[in-house]
């Protein structure tokens, strides 16, 4: 079972213990990132902001993550590394939301309202926080949790970067700031994908 068993020297009780760490702190991050989707998702759509909804988007990519490194959790090396190419294509797919977004908010021209994009932001911080520290000491374990670890450590920077969109926003008093940072959020999220992909591929190879 790659790094779960390494790490207990093919000890059963101690990968059945680690198996079951694994569940546990997937089951809660799974139910923090689901019930943030719904919030965020609607404060971005009051606060027409295109950075604050792909924010929601990679809570909900997160969420089915989330699932399916529960599935996978227990399964072989190869099952893993096809749950987390899976997973790089999510963090794709959130990218091409994002970008979709960025193209309407050009068309529509909206200002975003900063007051929601940086209340809902640090909301979203201390949610994600609390995600990141509890697969912190599972991002070593195997390349199912690795993956899940580099989900979490995304919406960090991804609220962020939200936040300080919501002051330039509100300094400059144009939609301009919440664009730029969704744009980036994009770049990122395409760069994070790549990783995923790479990793898993190699992973596919070796197993």
């Amino acid at each position: 079972m790659g790094g779960v068993v390494n790490d207990c020297c093919g000890d059963a009780s101690c990968v059945a213990g680690l198996r079951e760490r694994q569940r546990g702190t997937l089951w809660a991050v799974l139910g923090i990132n689901a019930v943030m989707f719904f919030v965020i998702v609607a404060a971005a759509l009051r606060g027409r902001s295109a950075a604050l909804l792909s924010d929601s988007l990679d809570n909900l990519g997160d969420a089915l993550t989330y699932g399916l490194s529960l599935y996978a959790v227990s399964r072989s090396d190869l099952v893993k590394a096809r749950v987390a190419l899976f997973k790089g294509g999510l963090i794709f797919l959130a990218a091409c939301a994002v970008a979709a977004q960025i193209v309407f908010r050009l068309i529509s021209r909206t200002v975003p309202l900063f007051e929601i994009m940086g209340a809902f932001s640090l909301l979203g911080l201390a949610a994600n926080s609390v995600c990141l520290w509890l697969l912190w000491r599972h991002r070593h374990e195997d390349v199912n949790m690795s993956s899940v670890w580099e989900c979490s450590r995304n919406d960090i920077v991804s609220n962020l970067s939200v936040f300080v969109a919501a002051g330039a926003v509100w300094f400059v008093g144009s939609g301009w700031p919440d664009l730029l940072v969704a744009s980036a959020l994009l770049v990122f999220l395409i760069r994070s994908s790549i990783r995923v992909i790479a990793s898993a591929a190699k992973r596919m190879k070796s197993a």
